[in-house]
């Protein structure tokens, strides 16, 4: 499953870092997080998703704590 969120990141350098976290968590297919945009994309395995959702929004804390990925 793909989607995409508002995504307010402060540089590039922050989000190409927090995009690398994501991309390492398991059953991640894809991620995207563009600073141009602030624009965030997730591609993750449907039976898990919310949970991968979860643990991808903290790693991009842990990597920019003032990030801020909108989720409906």
């Amino acid at each position: 499953m793909k989607k995409t969120y508002k995504c307010e990141v402060d540089c590039a350098n922050c989000a190409a870092k927090m995009e690398d976290a994501v991309k390492k968590i398991p059953g991640v297919n894809d991620a995207r997080v563009n600073f141009m945009t602030q624009k965030f994309m997730l591609d993750a395995d449907e039976e898990r998703y919310d949970e991968i959702l979860e643990a991808a929004v903290k790693a991009c804390k842990k990597v920019e704590p003032d990030c801020e990925i909108e989720i409906k």
